[in-house]
C-alpha cells in the first residue's frame, strides 16, 4: 500500500513512518523540513501543506494519508485551516484520511455530558489551546464535503516509549486505567493507526490507550 504521513518529523508522524515502513508499505513522509531516511521504501518530500499543489504531489498515487501535524505553542489556530487544506487535497485525489487529532472532543469518563475539553482533570489551563484547537479540528472534518476522512482521538498523555504492538479501542469517550490516568505511547498510537489504514472500521471518530499492565 502507498501511504502518506503529513508531518512526518515529529513525535508521532516519525513512529507512523516507521511502523507503516517495518509493514512494508511505501512511505510518502512529508515535513516542511523532511531530511533523510534509510529505509528504501521511505520517500521524503518537502511540504507546505500552504501550497495546494504540493499537497497533491504527496498524495499522487496514495492509497491512505494520514495527518499528524501538532501546532507550535502559540499557533494552534493553524490547525483547522491545515485540516481543510489537507482534506480539499485528499478530496482532489480521492485518498482516504486518517487525522490523528486531540483528545479534546472526546467525552469524560467522569462527567455526564461534559467534553473531555472543559474537565480540569484531563485538561489543565496550560493545555486548553490545544484541547481548543482538536475539538476545532474535528469540526472542521464534520462540516467538510469530503466525506472520507477517521479521526483518530489519542489518550490524554502521548509519549514516547515502547512499542508493545497492543492497545484498546474506544468509542467517544476517554479510555482510562483504574487510577484515572489516560496514556498511550507514540509507538503504540502508530500501531493503532496502522492498524485502522489496513483494517477500517466502521467508527468515523474513535479514540485508543494503553493496555494496562498486569498487576501480580
Amino acid at each position: 500500500m502507498n501511504v502518506t504521513v503529513i508531518g512526518a518529523t515529529g513525535m508521532v508522524g516519525s513512529r507512523l513512518v516507521a511502523e507503516a515502513a517495518t509493514r512494508g508499505h511505501r512511505v510518502v513522509a512529508a515535513a516542511r523540513h523532511p531530511g533523510t531516511h534509510p529505509d528504501p521504501g521511505v520517500t521524503p518530500l518537502a511540504v507546505d501543506a500552504g501550497v495546494p499543489g504540493r499537497l497533491d504531489a504527496a498524495l499522487a498515487g496514495a492509497h491512505a494519508a494520514i495527518l499528524a501535524v501538532r501546532a507550535a505553542p502559540g499557533q494552534e489556530q493553524t490547525i483547522a485551516p491545515l485540516t481543510t487544506a489537507v482534506l480539499d487535497a485528499t478530496g482532489r485525489s480521492g485518498t482516504r484520511l486518517l487525522v490523528i487529532g486531540g483528545a479534546g472532543p472526546l467525552r469524560s469518563p467522569r462527567r455526564d455530558g461534559l467534553a473531555v475539553l472543559d474537565d480540569p482533570d484531563y485538561v489543565p489551563v496550560e493545555w486548553r489551546a490545544v484541547a481548543e484547537a482538536s475539538t476545532a479540528q474535528l469540526r472542521t472534518c464534520v462540516r467538510h464535503t469530503n466525506p472520507r476522512w477517521t479521526y483518530l482521538s489519542p489518550p490524554a498523555i502521548v509519549e514516547s516509549g515502547t512499542r508493545t504492538g497492543t492497545y484498546r479501542r474506544g468509542a467517544t469517550t476517554l479510555l482510562t486505567e483504574p487510577d484515572g490516568t489516560s496514556r498511550i505511547t507514540a509507538e503504540d498510537l502508530a500501531v493503532a493507526a496502522l492498524d485502522e489504514i489496513e483494517r477500517p472500521g466502521t467508527d468515523r471518530h474513535f479514540t485508543v490507550a494503553r493496555t494496562p499492565p498486569r498487576c501480580g
